[in-house]
């Protein structure tokens, strides 16, 4: 069955990018709705504590979420230039060595991680009442590491095969399941933070399976025990492509860390003020992020067959939908924002009104500056769909840079409230260096013989 596998070299590109994203934005907001649902459960059954001991967690945990999926989405880049490239001996060696490098990260981040976890809450200067809390929580999400790996290098194949309907599908299955296993393991089974982690393990396990079925039906996918004799230079190529993605993320979220490292400074309540908003950020950027996996593998087919017109073509019509989205989303932040943050916040009267007047002015700052995010979704993604993810990973490097430098300096000369502008610097920052990559890499394609069997495979 290849119903749902889509040729994206042929039609009109905008019509191909928003059938491509839409779906990803429902997965996306179904996602973000049972992260919400985890943090209410805790924040209104466990208290600002608990709600701080998620919060002091996020940046941990992000940096090994961004880890697995940057190598998963630099892994699907190759697939995406076979697949539009008509070339499915070569998809198909791709995806089982796809397994085989994921298998292996997957062992080694669980590992490291477990290893970690303490002494890098420590050296964050997560305050003792939370420290408990956090390192539970972080536990259980390393545990799950595998299942985590599985689902995005699934969910990658079938979006580099311009499928993005399971994907949803998958996100669905797992709302459902985490809302009803959140109630269940933290109100009724009182587990605590143990239980929404568990939770959202499961959920994961489920969401991985179904993909699993699905690849299963691509008949041009059934792999043969060739397809896994290992080639030096196809896992070199590959890492060469992952790394990167993975690098990069993992630089971003320790920029996070020295962030939430500032923010422990100031104390519970405006930790949890702060880990509110947090809990909102998949919220802004639930299209940005669809956009990038749609242009991904839009430039990435495209790419594979020579197309280099229709890169341009669809690159306009990408940041044109991108930002008129993000000036929507932000504007709907900035009306109902302080109605969602409350939903997140329990304790006395006193405490929600500090917490919430904290959690509502970084993300006024944010819904104000969102389409900054959205230009540098669109545009990384573009690049990484070329098979550049070197000038990504320097743009990561420069959110870094922005954010850390934000973090510490700021407070410094106009007190707490100058962590909030940390995040919107660094998306600035990355965002100068990926649009002027854009451009020097789209003059350098144009001037090319571009063929579908030029393109750099191995």
């Amino acid at each position: 069955m290849t119903s749902r596998v889509q040729n994206m070299t042929e039609g009109k590109p905008l019509r191909l990018i928003l059938f491509f994203a839409l779906p990803l934005m429902l997965g996306n907001a179904f996602q973000q709705l049972y992260t919400l649902v985890d943090t209410m459960v805790v924040g209104q059954a466990l208290g600002v504590t608990a709600l701080a001991a998620l919060g002091a967690a996020d940046w941990p945990n992000w940096m090994f979420l961004g880890i697995i999926q940057g190598f998963s989405q630099g892994f699907s880049i190759k697939m995406a230039h076979d697949f539009g490239a008509k070339d499915y001996e070569a998809l198909r060696r791709t995806v089982a060595h796809t397994t085989f490098l994921a298998a292996i990260s997957a062992l080694v981040l669980l590992f490291a991680g477990q290893c970690l976890l303490h002494p890098l809450l420590i050296l964050l200067q997560t305050p003792d009442s939370v420290l408990g809390g956090a390192l539970l929580y972080l536990r259980i999400m390393i545990a799950g590491v595998p299942v985590v790996m599985a689902y995005n290098v699934l969910a990658s194949i079938l979006r580099a095969l311009g499928d993005s309907k399971t994907p949803l599908y998958a996100m669905l299955l797992a709302a459902g399941i985490n809302i009803v296993l959140d109630l269940v393991f933290v109100l009724l089974f009182r587990w605590g933070i143990a239980g929404a982690a568990s939770a959202t393990i499961f959920a994961q396990v489920c969401s991985g399976l179904f993909c699993f079925r699905a690849i299963r039906r691509i008949d041009f996918l059934h792999l043969s025990r060739a397809d896994f004799r290992i080639s030096r230079s196809l896992c070199l190529y590959l890492m060469k492509l992952g790394f990167p993605m993975a690098f990069q993320n993992g630089i971003i979220a320790v920029g996070g860390m020295i962030v939430q490292f500032v923010v422990n400074g100031f104390g519970v309540l405006f930790i949890a003020g702060f880990a509110a908003t947090n809990k909102l950020y998949g919220l802004l950027e639930i299209a940005a992020t669809s956009f990038g996996y749609a242009m991904v593998t839009y430039v990435g087919q495209n790419l594979g067959a020579g197309k280099i017109k229709r890169i341009s073509q669809g690159m306009r019509a990408a940041l044109v939908t991108a930002v008129a989205t993000s000036i929507v989303i932000g504007a709907a932040m900035l009306l109902f924002g302080k109605i969602i943050l409350r939903l997140f916040l329990s304790g006395t009267a006193e405490e929600v009104s500090t917490a919430l007047g904290i959690a509502y002015h970084y993300l006024t700052i944010m819904s104000v500056c969102l389409p900054i995010l959205y230009i540098l979704h669109v545009t990384r993604s573009a690049l990484q769909g070329m098979g550049d993810t070197l000038m990504p990973m320097v743009s990561g490097i420069a959110e870094f840079v922005m954010r850390t430098g934000t973090a510490i300096g700021l407070p410094l000369l106009i007190g707490e409230s100058g962590i909030f502008y940390a995040e919107v610097l660094a998306w600035l920052g990355a965002d100068i260096i990926l649009v002027s990559s854009y451009c020097i890499r789209m003059r350098q394609l144009s001037r090319q013989v571009f063929t579908p069997a030029n393109y750099h495979s191995e």
